[in-house]
């Protein structure tokens, strides 16, 4: 009886274990309690002994069933014996011995059998009402054994999950480019491959594009009335403004602190433009400005500016989302099957004109632009913007040989204004790499055009004189070749060509230098360009022959305009403008300036200095200038303490050192020498971070007035400054900006270290 008991037992210990077969840490749990288990089997033999004569007789009924189905399963079809024979296979044990189906008449609660009936399809639902009916039969015996045996392979995960937890993981590399997406460490994305549109072929025959589809403009948002409770006051009385008028008087109170609105230039243009919003009425109460009182407005605007700071993080968040759902519907146009950036989707909200310098035009109004405003440009095959409900645009065009892909015409000066693509895109990228060449190409036969214009200085006729010295100029100085300008309608702004004979001061001697020419004229955004240059004796002598019976408003070159000046240079190089000139004159001194300042052996900060000087002396050849900011000072002062402080710490530093080298000298043991070595360190670190600060100090004063940005992002080959870094070891993040470096892709990938322009 007890071989028959212990027979049952292994069998539902079999049974349990044939369940998480396919784990194969399931196939030790039995044995740890092994001993155990053996000792309750022959206490179980000494309880159960008494009904050994009854489980003998089920036995030998049920075996004679079991005959019976097996007669039955002869007769199947030879299909149904090899699944018969894979599934004894499956439920072989651990030990290799077969298990079997049924003990006692009774189907094992912990094995799976077969149905019975062939024909039958085996389903879950029959499975589970077989076994319910199976289970209520074996109640009282197997019930028992279940439970312990559950309680069993439980204890033994548990176990064997604290043992899991108790061994160190292993860290798993993660492959770069593939997002980690369990632990605590965000999910990467996979950098979106970049067009490098560089080494595909270009167009020809002036074509930009073939496909281009976009969503149009983003229009500023309607003008909201102010409060009731913000009032407006002329000659100490409250006057109710109409809506238009209103409008124009919140865009002079958001001005108030400024200093254009002191100048008398912005208001009384403002004033004119102000009155033709007025109502009639409002025209024969508001006469004076003066008298205006727009001081609630500006506290108003100034309140807003405040409250906009102090918005929750969660407030700002959704102000986020908000800007960034327009941009991906307006920010992106697809061009030849290529997703690409638009650089200023959104039409300029309206205001007061303001220009740079002593333009005298500021003050005056900037219209809100309407649809009806908007040239549309894309292709006929493309789904076409849509203009707000209740509008039109001006015109739908589809020419693929400009770049734009929105114009209007602004009401100031009359210029056209262009929606473009980013500067990080193919046109733009092209543009500017066709740009480069050119002023590479004009490096290959400039030597022969200098040669050719000293020649002219020489000619017996005052045109080509007047030619060759103007071109000497835009050679020599940069200077702009300068446009006609209609009399009145912009500022008194000129180049070249259009120099007047105020404008040039001659000085036979001055400084210590012969034939000096002292400039003072208004270039372009009315930046006043004054230098005093030495020139060369004929050229001297020419300007003094230019400049003879001449009144102070005369045209230095009168016999001669920018068209006949461009003809010439066409005529010298195909392509060749004085913009070329400019772009080659930049370049080159640059690539020669960083070959004179910058040596391997200094440090990064160093090197990124000797750039900034270079950069400089491009910016003041080209007359970049620029007001010095407001918070200048401020911070000049803020970074002066700073330097002070690390003075002060690094005296404190050389003392350590000093009193570790003296305490070394006593002691003489590895202790103080290692000591000695880390105050070394310490000073060192010190006076590189005070070296970093004073280079920062001497660069900031130096570019006070000159903006480095105008001639590095529009006149210096990008593959100079790129190769610069690549030959000197210094990151070309430290030159270039993020957006910049998208802009330049094209030079990045492009320029090896050798690259010379």
């Amino acid at each position: 009886m007890s071989g028959d008991h212990s027979h049952n037992d292994s069998q539902i210990d079999s049974g349990s274990r044939h369940n998480d077969s396919h784990k194969h840490k399931d196939k030790y749990k039995d044995k740890e309690h092994k001993h155990k288990d053996h000792k309750k089997d022959k206490e179980r033999e000494k309880s159960k002994y008494s009904n050994s004569e009854h489980r003998d007789s089920s036995d030998k009924k049920h075996r004679d069933k079991d005959k019976e189905r097996l007669k039955l399963k002869d007769g199947s079809s030879d299909k149904q014996k090899d699944k018969h024979k894979e599934k004894k296979k499956e439920e072989r044990s651990f030990d290799g011995k077969p298990k079997k189906e049924k003990e006692n008449g009774f189907e094992s609660p912990f094995i799976k059998s077969e149905p019975e009936n062939n024909d039958f399809y085996h389903s879950p639902k029959h499975e589970k009402s077989l076994k319910r009916e199976r289970d209520d039969d074996v109640s009282a015996e197997f019930k028992p054994k279940k439970i312990k045996t559950e309680e069993r392979e439980k204890k033994a995960k548990k176990r064997e999950q604290e043992e899991e937890d108790i061994k160190p993981k292993k860290k798993t590399k993660v492959k770069k480019g593939e997002a980690v997406t369990d632990g605590k460490k965000k999910a990467k994305k996979e950098p979106e491959e970049k067009w490098k549109w560089w080494e595909e072929e270009r167009y020809t025959d002036g074509v930009k594009w073939k496909f281009l589809e976009h969503k149009g403009p983003v229009f500023a948002p309607p003008y909201e009335p102010l409060p009731s409770n913000v009032k407006f006051y002329y000659d100490g009385k409250h006057m109710k403004l109409s809506p238009g008028a209103e409008e124009v008087a919140t865009f002079f109170a958001k001005m108030l602190d400024h200093e254009y609105t002191t100048k008398d230039v912005f208001r009384k243009n403002f004033f004119k433009d102000w009155r033709k919003e007025m109502t009639s009425e409002e025209k024969s109460k508001l006469t004076d400005l003066n008298k205006c009182d727009f001081s609630e407005m500006s506290e108003y605007f100034k309140a807003q500016s405040e409250a906009r700071k102090a918005m929750t993080k969660e407030e700002k968040l959704k102000i986020k989302a908000e800007n960034e759902r327009i941009l991906q519907e307006y920010g992106f146009c697809v061009m030849d099957n290529h997703k690409e950036r638009i650089a200023n989707f959104r039409i300029e909200p309206p205001g007061l004109f303001r220009g740079r310098g002593d333009h005298p035009k500021m003050g005056m109004l900037k219209r809100r632009i309407r649809p009806e405003d908007i040239i549309i440009n894309c292709s006929k095959d493309s789904n076409h913007p849509k203009p707000p409900p209740g509008t039109k645009w001006k015109e739908v065009r589809h020419d693929n040989k400009v770049t734009w892909l929105v114009s209007w015409t602004e009401n100031i000066q009359g210029s056209i204004k262009y929606i473009m693509l980013n500067p990080s895109s193919r046109i733009k990228g092209e543009k500017d790499w066709q740009k480069y060449e050119m002023a590479r190409r004009l490096k290959k036969c400039v030597d022969r055009i200098r040669a050719q214009y000293r020649e002219d200085w020489k000619s017996k006729e005052m045109r080509i004189r007047q030619r060759a010295v103007a071109l000497y100029f835009i050679d020599k100085l940069a200077l702009r070749a300068g446009n006609e300008k209609e009399e009145g309608e912009t500022a008194d702004t000129v180049g070249c060509c259009s120099l007047r004979v105020e404008h040039l001061t001659l000085h036979q001697e001055m400084d210590g230098q012969e034939y000096v020419v002292e400039f003072d004229f208004l270039g372009k955004d009315s930046i006043r360009y004054y230098n005093k240059v030495p020139v060369e004796k004929r050229v001297f002598k020419n300007l003094q022959l230019f400049m003879e019976d001449k009144e102070p408003e005369d045209d230095l070159f009168d016999r001669l305009n920018t068209s006949i000046l461009n003809k010439h240079l066409q005529e010298l190089m195909d392509g060749l403008t004085a913009k070329v000139f400019r772009t080659y004159n930049a370049s080159i001194t640059l690539q020669q300036q960083l070959n004179e300042l910058t040596t391997s052996e200094d440090n990064v900060p160093a090197k990124i200095l000797s750039y900034n000087r270079a950069n400089r002396a491009v910016a003041v050849l080209c007359n970049h200038q620029r007001a010095p900011p407001k918070t200048f000072e401020k911070s000049m002062q803020n970074l002066q303490t700073k330097i002070d402080a690390k003075k002060e710490q690094l005296a404190d530093a050389k003392r350590e050192l000093k009193s570790a080298k003296a305490d070394a000298k006593v002691r003489r043991d590895e202790k103080s020498k290692k000591a000695v070595e880390s105050k070394k360190k310490a000073v060192q670190r010190i006076e590189e971070q005070l070296m970093k600060l004073e280079v920062q100090a001497t660069d900031r004063e130096e570019n006070k007035q000159i903006a480095l940005g105008t001639s590095k992002l529009n006149y210096l080959d990008p593959r100079i400054s790129v190769a610069w870094c690549k030959k000197l070891g210094v990151p070309i993040e430290k030159i270039y900006n993020k957006t910049q470096r998208e802009k330049f892709a094209w030079a990045i990938d492009m320029a090896e270290k050798d690259y010379e322009f």
